[in-house]
């Protein structure tokens, strides 16, 4: 779905713990070594004419390296208020909304989004 923003992540493969799923792709997508910390969120959406996907994010407490734009076509840091200005993929738009209203536990404004 191009031209869409999207956070970090990707697929869970075969034997993969989903931390350990964040962590490989952050470092595939974005060059760096992060610390996975809990998971705030899971929800499931259904594409239409697709699948389901399930989606579950994690907190992400600290990270060595320097990041890098591997694969994305642009990254940005913003305010979880300005969140809902970008147009996101389909199923990350209900946990933008709820970023942006401050309506997650265990996010705070400290923890800026990309």
């Amino acid at each position: 779905m191009p031209l869409q923003w999207e956070f970090p992540g990707g697929k869970i493969e075969r034997g993969e713990l989903p931390a350990d799923a964040l962590h490989r792709e952050l470092e595939e997508e974005l060059g760096i070594d992060a610390v996975i910390g809990a998971e705030v969120t899971r929800l499931e959406h259904h594409y239409p004419r697709s699948r389901t996907v399930e989606l579950r994010f994690f907190v992400v407490e600290e990270w060595k390296g320097e990041m890098q734009n591997r694969i994305f076509q642009e990254i940005r840091w913003t305010r979880l208020k300005e969140l809902p200005r970008f147009r996101f993929l389909e199923a990350d738009r209900k946990l933008v909304k709820n970023l942006a209203a401050g309506g997650v536990a265990g996010i705070s404004e400290r923890a800026e989004m990309t």
